[in-house]
């Protein structure tokens, strides 16, 4: 005759093998409907929000703090060698007196060498009849008291160009964050107001871009040394005015 006890626990080992095997059948019905409901859900678009765009625009006006000054000299001769000597002890002296003014050498670039033949036509013939050497130097003038003594010590030592005087900042990044604050609390105004005109609430912002032109400054200087009173005229008056910074925003709000 079977043993009471040993029938009892057989009974219970039966018991909670049967409840782990209905706990394993669960979780796996759970994970295949898990399975299921994500294979349904690829590549289908997210459920829709009602939601209103709005654009925001900031601009902050500030005054520059760098001329940057394109400088150039142009030299023809017969020959190459002598026509590049001329130019080179120009440029050379004009290195040497903006670092007088107080220029630093790492604000000085070149920017532009090249020398081209100067043709003749005779008789349907090309003939080399001489060289023009032209050398480009961009400077970066920190005090824009100076930048009329740069243009016109250029033009006592005989530079015959100035390609473009361009006012910028040094750094705006700063005033650019200004920008873009006064760009999303306009979005955030125009929201507000589309939402009282539409009877409808703001719940949160849903996506934002934003779009920076960056910095918009005043129209380049453009001349050659006849333009400038270059050769020992005056020292020219430069205006820098004013830059604006911009930022344009994109924000999406939901709505209820």
């Amino acid at each position: 005759m079977p043993d009471i006890k040993e029938t009892k626990d057989q009974s219970l080992l039966s018991g909670a093998w049967s409840g782990v095997a209905i706990v394993l059948i669960v979780f796996l019905g759970v994970q295949a409907w898990k399975a299921t409901l994500e294979a349904q859900e690829v590549g289908r678009e997210p459920a829709g929000r009602d939601t209103i765009t709005v654009i925001g625009e900031g601009k902050i006006s500030a005054l520059p703090t760098l001329a940057q000054v394109q400088l150039g000299m142009l030299s023809e001769g017969r020959e190459v060698s002598s026509t590049q000597k001329d130019n080179s002890q120009k440029v050379n002296q004009l290195i040497s007196v903006l670092k007088g003014l107080g220029i630093a050498e790492s604000d000085l670039q070149t920017s532009g060498y090249a020398i081209y033949p100067k043709y003749e036509y005779l008789e349907g013939r090309q003939n080399i009849i001489g060289y023009s050497v032209s050398q480009n130097i961009s400077v970066k003038v920190r005090d824009l008291d100076q930048v009329g003594d740069v243009i016109s010590k250029a033009g006592e030592l005989g530079i015959n160009q100035v390609n473009g005087v361009t006012f910028t900042l040094d750094d705006p990044s700063m005033i650019a964050q200004d920008a873009r604050k006064k760009a999303i609390a306009d979005a955030e105004k125009k929201a507000k107001e589309l939402a009282d005109a539409l009877d409808v609430k703001l719940v949160r912002v849903v996506s934002f871009s934003e779009y920076t032109p960056g910095t918009v400054p005043p129209m380049p200087m453009y001349a050659r040394a006849e333009g400038l009173g270059m050769g020992g005229g005056s020292v020219p008056d430069i205006q820098s005015g004013e830059l604006d910074v911009q930022a344009n925003v994109s924000v999406t709000y939901e709505i209820r």
